[in-house]
């Protein structure tokens, strides 16, 4: 059974949207952040406020398991953001000392960055700026048959119904403690809302390719 986070790894890894930030100057709240939309320091916060972590458990633990595909980021982003965050004052760093091993930097969030999170969460969002390659391809495909245009939305239609799918798959545990389950209702609304927007997706496809398979 798939998780909840396991299914953004699955789905933002064949969605044809991609949020573009832009860097937003003259502010000290923007000077690593851009545009309060979100950012990977945002993110971070997020994470360290359920959790001490260090720089690898955010990557490999967090990132690369949980959200690798809505907002991917290498080792090098992750540490550059950790560093500015502490010079912010958003979070703390200890070494805790290990004779076998390498020493580890363990990150936690202070009250300021509590705050900041907070007060993120609460912004409204812009609504992000979206790149459709299916559609630029179609703007320029005139050139085609409407048998090879839609063949190419044939293609579409089958990853939308395997995002579906997987969806369906998702893997929802009892939950007991009640910031748990107000945390897997939320995750059940945006399950919801991806699968409207596979639906919706799916039924202008099928809509497009009736219409030049008619006409063809």
């Amino acid at each position: 059974m798939l998780s909840f986070w396991h299914l953004f790894f699955i789905y933002e890894y064949s969605y044809i949207s991609i949020i573009n930030i832009g860097a937003i100057k003259g502010s000290i709240y923007y000077f690593i952040f851009g545009k309060p939309s979100m950012s990977l320091a945002y993110i971070i916060l997020g994470f360290l406020q359920k959790e001490d972590m260090t720089g690898y458990d955010l990557k490999t633990n967090c990132f690369d398991q949980c959200i690798a595909h809505l907002w991917p980021a290498d080792q090098g982003q992750i540490y550059k953001t950790l560093d500015k965050l502490f010079e912010q004052g958003w979070i703390n760093c200890h070494v805790e000392i290990q004779h076998d091993r390498p020493n580890r930097k363990v990150y936690s969030l202070t009250e300021m960055g509590k705050t900041e999170f907070v007060r993120w969460l609460q912004s409204p969002q812009p609504l992000p700026i979206v790149r459709e390659p299916l559609l630029v391809q179609l703007f320029f495909a005139a050139q085609l048959s409407n048998e090879a245009i839609a063949s190419l939305l044939q293609q579409q239609l089958a990853a939308h119904y395997e995002k579906i799918s997987n969806c369906e798959a998702i893997n929802f545990p009892p939950v007991e403690d009640e910031v748990e389950i107000r945390e897997q209702l939320i995750h059940r609304l945006m399950v919801e809302l991806i699968v409207r927007r596979e639906e919706t997706y799916i039924d202008w496809l099928k809509s497009a390719i009736k219409t030049l398979t008619v006409d063809n």
